[in-house]
C-alpha cells in the first residue's frame, strides 16, 4: 500500500510535463484537454493512515504572474517569494489544528526555479521560449490525529495567489476517492 501511494502522485507528473514539449503547432491550440488553463490549478490530496500527501500543480502564471524565466531582479525576487510561500504548506492549506499535521518532506519543481538556461544559441531559445511553465509542489505530512482531518481549507492558498480562480481537487481518503472543485467562494474540500 505504502509504495503504491507514493507512486500515485508521481504518476501524474509525466502528464503535466508532456504538454511543455509539444511542437509549436500544438502549442497555441488551447484545445489540449485543458492541461494548462490559467487560473486553474490541480491538487491531489491523499490521506492514508497518518500520512497526508498533497500535490499541487499550477500554471506559473497563477502564482508568480508570468511564465518566462526570471531574468530581471524583480522577477527573481517574485519567484523567490513564491517559492518561500510554497515551502510552508501549513500556511497555505488549512488543516484542523487538532489533526496535528507536520510537514515531513516536500519537493518543489518548476522550470522557473531552475537556473534558467542561458539563451545564447538560437536553438535553445526556440525550444524554451514558448513553453508553458508550471509549478509543482508535492508535500508529505504526518498527522498525529488523522481522524480529525475531515477537510482541507484552501482559502489561504487562494488568498496567497489571487490569480488562482479554481482548483480541481482529487481527494483520496478513508471514505474513498472523489473529485471536487474548489473556488475562493467555496474553498473548503472534505474527504
Amino acid at each position: 500500500m505504502r509504495r503504491l501511494l507514493l507512486a500515485l502522485p508521481f504518476a501524474l507528473l509525466p502528464l503535466s510535463m508532456a504538454h511543455a514539449h509539444h511542437d509549436h503547432d500544438h502549442d497555441h491550440a488551447h484545445g489540449t484537454l485543458g492541461a494548462h488553463e490559467h487560473g486553474v490549478a490541480k491538487l491531489n490530496a491523499v490521506l492514508d493512515g497518518n500520512t497526508l500527501e498533497l500535490e499541487l500543480d499550477s500554471p506559473a502564471m497563477n502564482l508568480v504572474g508570468f511564465e518566462h524565466a526570471a531574468s530581471s531582479d524583480a522577477d527573481k525576487a517574485k519567484v523567490a517569494a513564491v517559492r518561500q510561500q510554497l515551502e510552508h504548506p501549513l500556511q497555505l492549506f488549512g488543516l484542523a489544528a487538532a489533526a496535528g499535521c507536520k510537514d515531513d518532506a516536500q519537493a518543489l519543481e518548476s522550470p522557473l526555479f531552475g537556473d534558467a538556461p542561458k539563451a545564447d544559441d538560437d536553438g535553445d531559445e526556440h525550444e524554451h521560449g514558448h513553453q508553458h511553465s508550471d509549478i509543482g509542489a508535492h508535500y508529505q505530512l504526518t498527522c498525529a490525529n488523522p481522524d480529525t482531518l475531515t477537510q482541507i481549507d484552501l482559502a489561504p492558498l487562494f488568498k496567497a495567489f489571487p490569480a488562482t480562480q479554481k482548483i480541481n481537487v482529487q481527494l483520496i481518503g478513508p471514505t474513498g476517492q472523489k473529485g471536487v472543485e474548489a473556488t475562493p467562494a467555496k474553498a473548503a474540500v472534505a474527504f
